[in-house]
């Protein structure tokens, strides 16, 4: 197994005797990273955070090393313009852009709607080595982020599924925390999948228990991700930890990537990138970063 720290890490569990799977998550300084490279608002950046925690969770269910998860959302007149996050073996980034006016309008709590407008979640499960991808799109709609994807798991891929997000710590250094938790039918291994139902028995009971989880224990950078499942769990059930993940800001830009997608360009492409200085200037929304490509360079 691997080090299980407090911050920055993803645990893997199972409730073997209720057919049940989940995944559990808190980041802190990793998280501080990737806001760190945009003054977000204190709204978009917890909407931000949020997303983020998701994507890690969703990342996590993943098994091939490669394999990536992108989580984006299509908006259409709302405060928030673009929202995407990705994850691949540990590492996570994401990036809002967000239309500063219509947020100032906004109350203290804005809905989903409010923020989204007419808006659809589309979550890309890429695992080249065995499914390659697989996609799923579903309308954002309840109180959060959180709703929506637990919904998709349901809608789409038929899954009942409990996800609780938690965010916490203070206005320069936050903590976010996540439980997913899943109700994997008989059959699921290698023979025929029963149909889903959200009043199995088996998922009732913990739905409940997962239920039980507190904000303050999610969020709790001194409280270990497994004392959370032994109290969530371990009285009525045996809950087993499989692993854990840690988690980085990992933003995949460098000088050497954008040149070779640049150089996939058609000729008369790549010269109306450059400017008068002979010069191609590429940003990275993840990291805040510009990326001076010379024109000659692409040449050789």
């Amino acid at each position: 197994m691997n080090d299980i720290r407090p911050t920055d890490n993803i645990i893997s569990f199972a409730i073997p005797t209720k057919n049940c799977r989940g995944r559990v998550v808190r980041l802190g300084p990793a998280l501080d990273q990737i806001l760190a490279s945009h003054a977000y608002p204190p709204m978009i950046r917890d909407v931000l955070a949020e997303a983020v925690c998701l994507t890690a969770m969703l990342g996590a269910l993943l098994k091939d090393e490669g394999a990536q998860l992108t989580m984006q959302a299509q908006t259409e007149a709302g405060v928030i313009n673009l929202l995407a996050c990705d994850y691949r073996d540990g590492a996570l980034r994401g990036y809002i852009d967000f239309d500063r006016e219509r947020l100032a309008a906004q109350p203290v709590e804005p809905s989903l709607m409010a923020l989204f407008g007419k808006g659809y979640l589309a979550i890309t499960f890429d695992q080249p080595a065995t499914r390659g991808r697989n996609q799923g799109i579903v309308p954002l709609e309840g109180a959060s982020l959180a709703e929506a994807v637990q919904s998709y798991f349901f809608q789409s891929e038929q899954i009942p599924t409990l996800i609780r997000v938690a965010i916490g710590g203070s206005d320069d250094r936050i903590s976010v925390g996540g439980l997913l938790v899943q109700h994997l039918p008989e059959g699921e291994e290698g023979r025929e999948r029963l149909h889903a139902q959200m009043d199995h028995p088996e998922w009732e009971h913990v739905e409940i228990m997962a239920g039980t989880v507190t904000l303050a224990e999610l969020t709790d950078t001194q409280l270990p991700l497994e004392d959370i499942l032994w109290r969530l769990f371990s009285e009525s059930d045996e809950v087993r930890v499989l692993d854990g993940k840690a988690c980085v800001k990992g933003c995949r830009c460098n000088e050497d990537h954008i040149r070779d997608v640049i150089a996939r360009f058609p000729k008369e492409d790549k010269e109306d990138m450059v400017d008068d200085e002979g010069n191609i200037a590429i940003n990275c929304a993840f990291c805040s970063k510009t990326f001076l490509i010379t024109g000659a360079s692409l040449n050789n």
